[in-house]
């Protein structure tokens, strides 16, 4: 089994902001979250790692409500990686990476035997073994971000979560960012705005409007020029790329209002 939600409804300040939202990923699957800004995409993510509860509806690891169950052992199985994280402490980029042990810690402190290993194998993973003793501050914006998935994936996790991994990165941090998250061997929900990455890295995608999913499936099956003008308003050409069959998109201007 997977992390899923059932038909989750979630008021936010007064505002429906998820409305009964269902969502089952393939164990192994990257699956994109599309939408507008305000779309539901950060709030559902909140949900699904246990951060917010929703008011109906139910998230589930392991057909276990989250409520149900331990935050530690959640933190344990569930790794969530924000838009971008910043410290002015003078912190290295292994000691960033071993905050993602913290759940595997016995509750009266210090570390397991294991924990060294699984920080060395995220930085492998993410390629800074040979930044791991520089300070996070001397890092670029991509290599941050590639940190902070090593932390997350130091914690071994089944499932990861992501809000907008790539915001603010140039193009070339953004293509290593998403290669690495969808070869990574766990199941992975991103929050994306661009559509030609999620087409390029995703599995499924899922298109969230006011809350709501109006789309969900492969790329090719769902980025189609109608989806594009009736849920972002814009004019789109759409075809299959020569070599990986998977849709490409052209932006040709607004529609009317």
């Amino acid at each position: 089994m997977t992390l899923q939600a059932r038909d989750v409804r979630w008021t936010r300040g007064g505002a429906l902001v998820i409305d009964g939202v269902s969502l089952r990923p393939v164990p192994g699957a990257t699956v994109g979250l599309l939408g507008p800004n305000g779309s539901g995409k950060s709030s559902l993510l909140r949900l699904l790692q246990g951060a917010s509860r929703p008011d109906a509806g139910e998230v589930l690891l392991d057909d276990t409500p989250l409520p149900k169950l331990p935050r530690r052992e959640i933190a344990r199985s569930v790794a969530v990686v924000t838009q971008h994280a910043e410290t002015d402490a003078d912190i290295t980029v292994r000691d960033v990476v071993r905050l993602g042990r913290t759940p595997h810690r016995p509750m009266w402190g210090g570390a397991r035997t294991d924990d060294d290993t699984a920080v060395e194998e995220a930085l492998a993973c993410v390629g800074l073994t040979d930044k791991a003793d520089r300070y996070w501050h001397t890092l670029s914006g991509g290599e941050r971000q590639r940190a902070q998935i090593a932390r997350a994936l130091a914690q071994r996790p089944r499932e990861l979560l992501l809000d907008e991994p790539t915001n603010h990165l140039d193009i070339r941090h953004q293509l290593d960012i998403l290669a690495l998250v969808a070869a990574l061997p766990v199941t992975s929900v991103v929050a994306l705005h661009d559509l030609n990455l999620a087409a390029t890295y995703c599995d499924q995608v899922v298109v969230l409007r006011r809350g709501s999913v109006v789309a969900a499936g492969r790329p090719t099956d769902v980025l189609t020029p109608e989806l594009v003008a009736d849920v972002y308003g814009v004019r789109a050409r759409v075809w299959p790329d020569e070599i990986t069959q998977r849709p490409r998109i052209v932006f040709e201007g607004t529609l009317a209002s």
